[in-house]
C-alpha cells in the first residue's frame, strides 16, 4: 500500500473514532442527566417544580431554565434550557428528548413552540446589528445566519437581486461554523465594522479579504442567538414566524415556502 494511501486510512479513521467518540460522550451525559433526575427527591406540590429545578441544577448548574410550564402530555413540564426544548416529569424522574406530536389535529407541538421562541429571540435583535438587503417592494422578510466562508451562503448571496426582485427582504446575522476567533469571525468582524458593511460582505462573499477591522460589534452574540435558535450549519433561514429553514433555497423555491406558509397561518 502507498505512503498517500496508508495516510489517507489513517485519516478516515481518526475522523471514524472522534465520530464515535462524540456520540459516546453524547449518551454519557444523556444518561447522567437522567441518572441526575431519578436521584432527586419530590420536593414541593405539583406546580412548584422544585424536583425539576434541583434535578437539572444538581447535573448542570451552569445550564440557565429559562421556563417551566405544563406540557400538553399529562404529568409533564416542558423545559427551555438556554433556548432548547425538554419535557421531565413534574416528579423529576423522567426525562423525554424529541418531539411531541399532535396526532389527532397534525400538528407538530414541539416545532410550534421552537418557532415561537425564535421569534422571540429574533425580535429582540436590534436592526441596526443586521446587514439588510431590502426589496423594493417587500412581501416578506427572512433573517439568514450566514459565514463568509460557505460555498452555499455565497450562492445565495450571488442570488439577492432575484430574492429582492421576488419581493424578500435578507437581513443578515453572523454565524461563522469554525468558532470565536477563527479567521472567518475576524472576517465577519471587518464586514460588520467596516465603512459601507453591504459592499464589503459582497466583496468578502465573492473570496476577497476585508480590510481587517476592529469595532464594538455584536458578532459573538449572532452566534449565541444562532445557537439557541437551533442554527447548526449555514446557511439558516428564519422566517417572520419563526420557522427555521435550514440549507440553501433558491429566489423560486423560498418564495414559495414563505407563500405557503402564509397560507397556512391564514388558514389556522
Amino acid at each position: 500500500m502507498a505512503v498517500g494511501q496508508v495516510s489517507k486510512r489513517h485519516r478516515i479513521e481518526n475522523t471514524n473514532i472522534k465520530k464515535m467518540t462524540a456520540k459516546i460522550r453524547t449518551r454519557i451525559r444523556t444518561f447522567a442527566l437522567l441518572a441526575a433526575l431519578a436521584l432527586v427527591p419530590l420536593l414541593g406540590q405539583a406546580g412548584d417544580y422544585n424536583a425539576v429545578r434541583a434535578a437539572i441544577h444538581a447535573l448542570a448548574p451552569h445550564l440557565e431554565v429559562t421556563s417551566i410550564e405544563p406540557a400538553p402530555i399529562p404529568g409533564m413540564v416542558e423545559v427551555i434550557l438556554e433556548g432548547q426544548i425538554i419535557y421531565i416529569s413534574e416528579d423529576g424522574r423522567y426525562l423525554i428528548e424529541g418531539v411531541v406530536f399532535d396526532i389527532k389535529n397534525r400538528r407538530d407541538l414541539t416545532e410550534e413552540r421552537r418557532s415561537g421562541l425564535r421569534k422571540e429571540a429574533m425580535d429582540k435583535v436590534n436592526p441596526d446589528e443586521m446587514i439588510v438587503f431590502a426589496a423594493e417592494h417587500p412581501r416578506h422578510t427572512v433573517t439568514v445566519f450566514t459565514d463568509i466562508d460557505c460555498g452555499y451562503c455565497r450562492k445565495l448571496h450571488g442570488d439577492m437581486a432575484q430574492y429582492n426582485a421576488k419581493g424578500i427582504s435578507i437581513q443578515y446575522l453572523f454565524f461563522p461554523r469554525a468558532g470565536l476567533g477563527s479567521h472567518s469571525y475576524e472576517k465577519a468582524v471587518s464586514v460588520y465594522c467596516a465603512d459601507d458593511s453591504q459592499t464589503a460582505l459582497t466583496f468578502a462573499k465573492l473570496g476577497e479579504e476585508p480590510d481587517p477591522r476592529q469595532c464594538d460589534n455584536p458578532v459573538s452574540d449572532h452566534m449565541k442567538l444562532g445557537r439557541i435558535a437551533g442554527v447548526n450549519g449555514t446557511p439558516a433561514i428564519v422566517t417572520e414566524d419563526g420557522t427555521l429553514l435550514a440549507g440553501y433555497l433558491p429566489p423560486d423555491a423560498l418564495a414559495a415556502r414563505l407563500d405557503l406558509l402564509d397560507s397556512l397561518a391564514e388558514n389556522q
